[in-house]
C-alpha cells in the first residue's frame, strides 16, 4: 500500500527528518509534502476550512493534519489514512479507530447507506479508502444481478429506414443526393440513460483510485457489463437528470456513492465551494450525528429531539436580529424547550482540574452555553456539553453553577462511542428524560442505546 495511516492533529514532515521521531509526526516522500504545504497556502488564499496547517515541530516546518478524517489522496496517488485521535487510546488502535468512524460516518445524512457490518470486516483487513471502493462496488454489483435499467430516450439519426419522425430541414441538407437514407427523431428503449452513465464513470474513476487488486478485478468485471453504456462525461447535468422512479429503487445506495466518487468531494466539506482533495469529514460533526442518532432514540415520549435548532437570536438591532444561536441538540415538550445539549469533540481529563488545565474545558464554550440557556430556556433549566468518553474522562463532572445567572445549570458528560451511551450523574433533573435510564454503578446512570 503506497500510503500511511495517521490520526487527527498529527504532523508530517519530508523523508529524513529527524524531527520525525517525536510522537506523532510522521515522514512522508518530499513531492507529497509539497503538494500539502502548496495546498495550505490555497485553502488559506481561498478562506476554505482548514483541514491542514502549516506549524513547526524542534524547529523544522510540518504540515499539521486538523480534526478531519478520511482519505487524503495526492496527486502521484500517495494516500494519507486519517483517523479518529481517540485511536491513540483504544486497544485495537487503528483497526478499532477504523471501524469506530464507519459506524459514525453511518450517522451522516449523506452517508447513510453505508452497509454496517461488511464495511466493519472489510475495515479489518484494508484502509478507509479501500473500504469505501468495497462498499461501492457491492451496490453496483447488486444493480448488475438484477440487470441494468433500461428506458426510452429520444436519437436523431440518418438512417436507412424511416422510423418515427422525419426532420425535413436535417433530411434535405444531409440526402439531398441519397434516397436510401431518412433524417428521424425516434424514441430508442436503452440502458444509455443518466443512472447508467454516472455508474460507469464513477467504475472508471475506481480503477484509477483503488490499490486492492480485489477491488481492481471486480470494478473490470462490473465495467464490462456497461461496454454498450457510454460514461458520464457531464456528471453535473446527468445528476440533474437522475430519476429515481418505479423500479429505480436499487438504484440509490449506488448514486450516493458514486456522487462521492465523482465529485471528490464530502458531503459536508464539500458545502460553500470547498472541495476537498479527497473523502474528508469534520469530526465535530460526524460526532454530532452520532449523539443525535442514539440521543433520539432514548427519549421518553413525548419529548423530541431537534437537531441545530435556530429559533433565538444574541440581540436585537434596529429591529433586526443578529448572531443566531444554533444548539446542535435541543429536547423539546410539546412546544416547550426542555434540554439544550452540545456536542465537542475534544478530549478532557477529568483528574485535571486545578490550575489552567480546568479539565481542558474552553471558556468560550461556557459563554456559548450560557447564551443558549438563556435564549431558548429564559435562563431556567439545564445546559449540557457532551465530550466522547476515554479513560481519562469516564464519568460526569461535578455541576457547573453561574452566579449570576440562578437556576441554570451546567453539566459536562461522557458519552461512550463503543456502547453509545451518555453517563448521567444520579439524580440530574433530566434522567428521567431518557427512557434507556437504569441504575448502573458508581452511583449514575447510563442511557441504553436502542438498536
Amino acid at each position: 500500500m503506497n500510503g500511511i495511516t495517521i490520526y487527527e492533529f498529527d504532523a508530517l514532515m519530508t523523508a529524513g527528518s529527524d524531527a520525525a521521531d517525536a510522537e506523532g509526526v510522521h515522514r512522508i516522500p518530499n513531492k507529497v509534502y509539497a503538494w500539502l504545504e502548496d495546498q495550505c497556502l490555497r485553502a488559506a488564499e481561498a478562506g476554505e476550512a482548514a483541514w491542514l496547517r502549516l506549524t513547526q515541530r524542534r524547529g523544522r516546518r510540518v504540515v499539521q493534519v486538523t480534526s478531519f478524517v478520511g482519505v487524503i489522496r495526492a496527486p502521484n496517488g500517495f494516500q494519507i489514512e486519517v483517523l479518529p485521535k481517540v485511536g491513540k487510546a483504544i486497544d485495537g488502535g487503528a483497526k478499532e479507530a477504523r471501524q469506530l468512524l464507519i459506524e459514525m460516518l453511518c450517522c451522516l445524512q449523506g452517508f447513510r447507506h453505508v452497509q454496517t457490518d461488511s464495511a466493519k470486516i472489510s475495515a479489518a483487513r484494508m484502509p478507509l479508502l479501500e473500504v469505501f471502493i468495497a462498499e461501492f462496488l457491492s451496490t453496483v454489483e447488486r444493480i448488475v444481478k438484477r440487470g441494468l435499467r433500461s428506458d426510452y430516450s429520444s436519437r436523431q439519426d440518418n438512417l436507412f429506414a424511416l422510423r418515427g419522425k422525419l426532420l425535413m430541414a436535417p433530411h434535405l441538407r444531409q440526402n439531398l443526393y441519397r434516397a436510401d437514407r431518412f433524417f428521424t427523431e425516434h424514441d430508442e428503449f436503452s440502458t444509455d440513460r443518466p443512472e447508467n452513465r454516472l455508474l460507469h464513470a464513477a467504475l472508471q474513476r475506481v480503477l484509477m483510485l483503488s490499490a486492492s487488486q480485489a477491488n481492481q478485478q471486480l470494478a473490470r468485471e462490473l465495467q464490462f457489463v456497461f461496454a454498450d453504456v457510454p460514461a458520464s462525461a457531464q456528471p453535473r447535468i446527468d445528476f440533474q437528470r437522475v430519476r429515481l422512479d418505479r423500479g429505480m429503487g436499487t438504484y440509490a445506495d449506488a448514486l450516493a456513492w458514486t456522487r462521492l466518487i465523482l465529485d471528490e468531494e464530502s458531503p459536508l466539506t464539500g458545502t460553500g465551494g470547498h472541495r476537498a482533495p479527497s473523502l474528508l469529514f469534520p469530526m465535530e460533526a460526524v460526532f454530532e450525528a452520532f449523539v443525535a442518532k442514539h440521543l433520539a432514540r432514548q427519549l421518553a415520549r413525548p419529548l423530541t429531539l431537534k437537531t441545530q435548532a435556530r429559533s433565538h437570536h444574541l440581540v436585537r438591532h434596529r429591529e433586526q436580529n443578529w448572531f443566531r444561536l444554533k444548539p446542535d441538540l435541543l429536547i423539546r415538550e410539546g412546544d416547550r424547550d426542555a434540554l439544550v445539549l452540545d456536542t465537542k469533540w475534544k478530549l478532557l481529563d477529568g483528574l485535571k482540574a486545578n490550575g489552567s488545565d480546568k479539565y481542558g474545558l474552553s471558556q468560550g464554550d461556557f459563554y456559548q452555553l450560557q447564551a443558549y440557556g438563556h435564549s431558548y430556556l429564559d435562563g431556567q433549566g439545564d445546559v449540557v456539553l457532551i465530550y466522547p468518553k476515554t479513560a481519562a474522562f469516564d464519568q460526569p463532572l461535578p455541576v457547573f453553577e453561574f452566579p449570576k445567572s440562578e437556576g441554570l445549570r451546567l453539566w459536562v458528560l461522557p458519552f461512550c462511542l463503543t456502547s453509545r451511551r451518555l453517563a448521567i450523574p444520579h439524580g440530574a433533573p433530566f434522567a428521567e428524560a431518557f427512557a434507556g435510564s437504569g441504575a448502573a454503578e458508581a452511583g449514575e446512570e447510563e442511557l441504553s442505546a436502542v438498536g
